[in-house]
């Protein structure tokens, strides 16, 4: 019995030593999703990150189980799959190999991993995944209160609103008030009769909905689902309902329709006149109940619907609502709807029907009042302190009847007035009050930039005139992605900080369905932004399962011809540059790599290699001898003449250097998918290019190219199509011209990465800190001298139209990878080997920043204090980092207060010494 017990006592010292930090998993995924409801591949990918207090740990094996029930994994049971013990250092995206997974079906699933000395983790927590349903599973009805048919809505997408208004008047002018864009509301009553084991929901409601069940919204979402062109994809959500939400007896469904991007109203202001058919509603609840039986509720001919209170919604023009118009518990059970008519069923969107991988858009922020200014009596002008994508909240009371307009927009006219000049114009809620105590309101399908909100003819605070409705009270609500922040950045100077605060609060008000250029006036995906500030977007968010998206829009984009559009979706063709323009499509050649580098996930380069492929040749088609002369170049290059068009630069200089850089990047993806009748043909025609570029543009006497400007030198020089030879000689030219310049850049959209990069990569950090670090134009410093809280389209505010743009936000890049030094290595994307080689520069004396790779969280923080350098660093655990100081190589080193030479270090926090 001793020795039992001793056997007993040692066993549970190695049980508290395991667990107390040799190694443990954490951050389950599947599909780079945290226990994702609607997983579309046949053979997931699971991934994992570890963690551990030991330097230089990492993993050499790992056993995952996959079980049909939470109670079989509890039991160790892998039903589904036992890999057993795997000896491999990979804890990212491995595939599923166990038995064939079955669609509409949850699986749970756990892994242990034993670490480099062969201790043995504990198993994880369960996580989970759902695989989605195929389309044969949904047959999908879609129902409405109108068909296509008889709607007589619009077809094509060649029109702008100005012009369609004037040939279309008579079709539209009763469009608000027509039930083929009028909101509706759907509901379907259902009893529910036994115990339930599990209920999902798949739905999509076009262009937006909000599901109730039984009076109580499912899900956070707001303008769900994400847009895509309705023509080749339309997405679905999933939710999974608990027992505890369904009733016994009679449940009820409720369903809200907006027009979304899917039906857009020419009434008030809009960027464009299209649609895609009325509102339109596909739903199915998989019922199954713990007797192992199944029901089905899905959208049909036993629904009925009711106009809504809602009785204009345009996600360009603005929301009212009639409170009037209430039918008090339409989506609770005992309503009588008697008087709500059958539904009708409809014509299918043309699309694929898609599960919605990506994260939904939420309201992550809200803010109060930061001032009030009233203008005349009872007349006010709200400032809400942020600039922001979003819509109001209000709480009024009133009389039955009084309606109060909100007006809402990003700058103040001259008079302290709104002002939706520049923005788009007019733009606003209306809402009717019913009467009844205080009354509490906010938009649902619509949104647009603002920071004032101005209200007129209402009592606030001490006016007391009984014939006004009272604001009671008034917030903004901050809509964006809810894929969540990955990154952060400090230093010691204050332009970079906030300039890094306002790029920020543009990328956010724009990170919503796609990325969109602005969150008022246009809302539309221009692409070129994605990539241009693709390094900045992937520090700061997480994009695993964005990117995704982007791709698939991308895909569904493409012609036949293999252009890819400057916009996707691709909702109104523009024509003509403004719709091919080499440096906008190249986005769909770029993206895939980009995620790869920083992900480790080559899946797209797989999906989309055809698409890669096919754009490229695209290009092919239209260059003559290799040379491309048509797009719009260095979009708002920075001089005196008026922004637009490239004016510094060459067009075709620009327009060949994306030929060249799509080419490579193709070239490149048939090496390492080994499709090898492709990869001499691409690395032929980047050759063919390379030659034609240097021959067209480079001037070998003057050792500059094209027009001598700084986008002509920086784009050769970053995209290494400059000979060796000439490279130091074309540096110099592009640092002269910078310098004759007062340190000022000339670049725009298209030109400041590579600007920017061209400097850091080569030597010159000390000019890009001269170059930001003032509080003149062209810079971010005149926009924090101008009082903003987002980056505008132009540096100088007052001569562009959108103030919420990032175009402009492309040195972000530097900021993390530059002056933080968190570098990957591309020899080993995903940061599974990375660089920590920080730029001290000016007068800086610390930078922190911190990236949460899909290993796990990077640190890269250093200060200058008493003649010494500082670097704080974490390396997460099956990671390794080369640390690359800015001193001299026979620099004394310390690492953790010891001499140290070997500056390539495994997982852990190290603080690095030495004198500078």
């Amino acid at each position: 019995m001793k020795n039992l017990k001793n056997i007993l006592f040692l066993f549970s010292l190695l049980v508290t030593f395991i667990s107390n930090g040799q190694i443990a998993t954490v951050h389950l995924t599947c599909e780079m999703t945290e226990n994702p409801l609607a997983v579309i591949q046949k053979q997931p990918r699971l991934s994992w990150q570890l963690v551990s207090k030991e330097y230089s740990s990492s993993q050499i094996g790992y056993q995952i189980l996959v079980a049909s029930s939470e109670e079989k994994l509890k039991n160790d049971y892998g039903d589904i799959w036992n890999s057993g013990r795997v000896n491999s250092s990979k804890n990212l995206q491995i595939a599923y190999g166990g038995s064939p997974l079955k669609t509409e079906t949850k699986y749970f699933w756990k892994v242990k991993v034993w670490n480099q000395t062969g201790k043995l983790s504990k198993w994880s927590k369960t996580a989970f995944f759902r695989i989605a349903p195929d389309e044969s599973d949904l047959n999908p009805t879609w129902i409405g209160a109108i068909t296509k048919a008889d709607s007589h809505l619009p077809e094509g997408r060649n029109f702008h609103s100005a012009t369609y208004k004037r040939e279309k008047k008579d079709a539209i002018i009763n469009a608000s008030d027509s039930l083929s864009r009028r909101s509706i509301m759907l509901r379907k009553s259902f009893t529910v009769a036994k115990e339930i084991k599990e209920a999902i929901v798949y739905i999509s409601g076009l262009g937006h909905y909000e599901l109730t069940l039984n009076g109580k919204k499912i899900g956070n979402s707001e303008f769900a689902p994400l847009w895509t062109d309705y023509d080749k994809t339309v997405n679905y959500n999933t939710y999974e309902l608990s027992a505890a939400e369904l009733q016994k007896d009679e449940n009820v469904i409720g369903v809200l329709l907006g027009n979304g991007m899917y039906n857009t109203l020419a009434e008030r202001y809009t960027k464009f006149f299209v649609s895609f058919g009325p509102p339109t509603l596909f739903f199915k609840m998989k019922v199954t109940y713990k007797d192992g039986s199944e029901e089905i509720i899905k959208s049909d001919q036993s629904w009925k619907y009711s106009k809504s209170p809602i009785t204009y919604n345009s996600i360009f023009g603005g929301e009212d609502y009639n409170a009037n118009l209430e039918q008090k518990g339409w989506n609770l059970k005992g309503f009588n709807d008697a008087n709500w008519k059958p539904i009708m069923v409809q014509e299918a969107p043309k699309g694929v029907l898609r599960a919605q991988t990506a994260p939904p858009i939420t309201i992550q922020k809200r803010y109060d009042i930061k001032e009030v200014k009233e203008l005349k009596p009872n007349f006010y002008v709200f400032n809400m302190g942020q600039n922001l994508s979003g819509f109001p909240t209000i709480k009024v009371k009133g009389k039955k009847g009084q309606t109060v307009r909100v007006w809402v927009g990003e700058g103040l006219n001259d008079d302290g007035t709104i002002g939706q000049g520049r923005s788009g114009k007019p733009y606003y809620y209306d809402y009717t009050l019913k009467g009844k105590g205080v009354e509490e309101w906010q938009p649902k399908f619509s949104y647009y930039g603002f920071q004032y909100v101005q209200i007129e003819n209402i009592n606030y605070e001490k006016s007391e005139d009984k014939n006004l409705p009272t604001l009671v009270d008034l917030k903004s609500n901050f809509i964006y992605n809810s894929a969540g922040e990955a990154g952060t950045f400090e230093s010691s100077n204050v332009i970079f900080n906030k300039a890094h605060e306002l790029i920020n609060n543009s990328i956010k008000s724009n990170f919503q369905s796609v990325f969109t250029d602005c969150p008022q006036r246009e809302k539309l995906g221009w692409l070129e932004e994605i990539h241009l500030n693709g390094p900045g977007l992937m520090f700061n968010y997480n994009l695993e399962s964005y990117i995704p998206a982007i791709m698939q829009n991308i895909a569904d984009g493409q012609r036949e011809d293999g252009l890819i559009p400057t916009i996707v979706p691709e909702y109104v063709v523009f024509g003509g540059d403004f719709t091919d323009s080499p440096e906008w499509g190249v986005t769909g050649v770029i993206l895939p790599w980009m995620y790869y580098e920083y992900y480790g996930d080559a899946s797209l380069l797989e999906k989309y290699y055809p698409v890669m492929k096919k754009y490229v040749d695209y290009l092919g088609t239209k260059a003559t001898n290799h040379i491309l002369s048509y797009g719009l170049g260095d979009w708002y290059d920075y001089g005196t003449h008026a922004a637009g068009y490239s004016k510094n630069s060459p067009i075709a200089l620009s327009a060949t250097s994306h030929y060249f850089y799509g080419a490579s990047l193709v070239a490149k993806a048939a090496k390492l998918l080994s499709k090898t009748e492709d990869i001499s043909k691409y690395e032929t025609l980047t050759s063919d290019i390379k030659t034609a570029f240097n021959a067209a543009f480079f001037n070998p006497e003057t050792k500059q190219y094209g027009t001598n400007s700084q986008f002509s030198n920086a784009v050769p020089v970053y995209m290494d199509i400059v000979e060796p030879q000439y490279k130091a000689a074309v540096m110099q030219n592009l640092m002269a011209d910078i310098k004759a310049k007062g340190d000022r850049l000339t670049t725009g959209d298209v030109g400041n990465r590579y600007l920017f990069q061209a400097l850091a990569q080569n030597g010159e950090n000390e000019m890009m800190y001269k170059m930001n670090n003032h509080y003149d134009a062209p810079g971010y410093g005149f926009q924090i001298k101008f009082g903003l809280t987002t980056l505008t389209e132009q540096w100088d505010p007052r001569k562009g139209n959108s103030w919420n743009h990032f175009m402009m936000g492309q040195i972000e890049e530097w900021f993390y990878q530059s002056l933080a030094g968190i570098v990957p290595d591309n020899k080993k994307p995903g940061f599974k080997h990375f660089f920590i080689q920080p730029e001290v520069v000016g007068d800086m004396t610390f930078v922190k920043a911190t990236y949460q790779s899909i290993y796990g969280d990077i640190a890269s923080a250093w200060e200058k204090k008493e003649g010494k350098l500082i670097l704080k660093v974490e390396i997460p655990v099956n990671t390794s980092a080369t640390i690359k100081l800015p001193v001299s190589k026979n620099t004394e080193i310390k690492i953790n207060g010891k001499v140290a030479k070997n500056l390539e270090l495994g997982s852990g926090k190290y603080t690095i010494e030495c004198k500078i």
